[in-house]
């Protein structure tokens, strides 16, 4: 699919970059109103953050923005965090709580699904099909899902986000050795952490994170302030801060890389 950036490797990790395109269909993008067009809930330069860390590994990017279709939500619609606030399948609010949409311009349950199935659904084929040919090669396979989010977003969550948010649906998505690995690679930083805090792991992980399958999945959800030179528009890439970053993030990702499940 057009929309879908597909890199094959053949080691045991797969990569996962659901939110940092920036493409909007022109029938979709004559809807927002100027809230929606300015795109702030962008997982802003998240592939650039991530790209050269290692060699030989798969990874999955739509450039299609969230706003169209949030591709690392349930399709059937399902709130993952009951009780909190949080944004839906095709979001009609940004992440504080503000319409991104032209009065009467919402989408309905057909352009819902007309999305789900032009974009959601071929996104997740390809994750399925990529983690069944890792799996095939190796016997295990392992998503590690990309993601970021300012630090302060009050609609969204109370407080300062920590620095690394790991999700992992409270140990069901990976085996007890991943978790522990990721979470301890992240506790040897000076960046802050918490493991299964706000952020527990979309859709994505829970869907991919089959231990007893042999396929793990693990949510990484960094605060924006990690990279970013701000965290308000223009949302400019900070290489030094960046650079400082992949240090860590190379050391998590080689790990995955190595590991075994013996």
């Amino acid at each position: 699919m057009s929309f879908l950036e597909i890199s094959r490797g053949n080691s045991p990790l797969l990569l996962g970059l659901p939110h940092t395109g920036t493409e909007l269909p022109d029938d979709v993008a004559e809807k927002l109103n100027e809230r929606g067009r300015a795109l702030a809930d962008t997982d802003w330069h998240i592939h650039t953050l991530y790209h050269g860390l290692l060699e030989d590994i798969t990874t999955i990017r739509t450039r299609i923005h969230r706003y169209v279709i949030d591709t690392n939500r349930d399709p059937a619609g399902a709130s993952l965090y009951p009780d909190q606030n949080t944004t839906t399948l095709c979001p009609t609010t940004d992440f504080d709580g503000m319409p991104i949409y032209l009065e009467g311009a919402t989408p309905d349950q057909a352009e819902i699904e007309r999305r789900r199935v032009a974009f959601h659904a071929p996104y997740h084929a390809a994750l399925e099909a990529e983690m069944a040919r890792i799996a095939s090669l190796h016997g295990f396979a392992i998503l590690y899902d990309c993601h970021s989010i300012r630090s302060h977003i009050p609609f969204l969550f109370g407080g300062t986000l920590p620095d690394f948010n790991i999700g992992t649906n409270m140990g069901q998505t990976c085996a007890p050795s991943i978790q522990s690995m990721v979470h301890t690679a992240c506790a040897a930083t000076s960046y802050t952490k918490v493991l299964n805090g706000r952020f527990k792991g979309g859709y994505t992980t829970r869907h991919y994170g089959r231990p007893s399958e042999g396929w793990h999945a693990i949510q990484m959800e960094l605060a924006q302030s990690t990279h970013l030179a701000t965290e308000r528009a223009p949302f400019g890439y900070d290489t030094a801060k960046a650079a400082r970053l992949r240090v860590p993030l190379k050391q998590i990702l080689t790990s995955l890389q190595n590991w075994s499940p013996t």
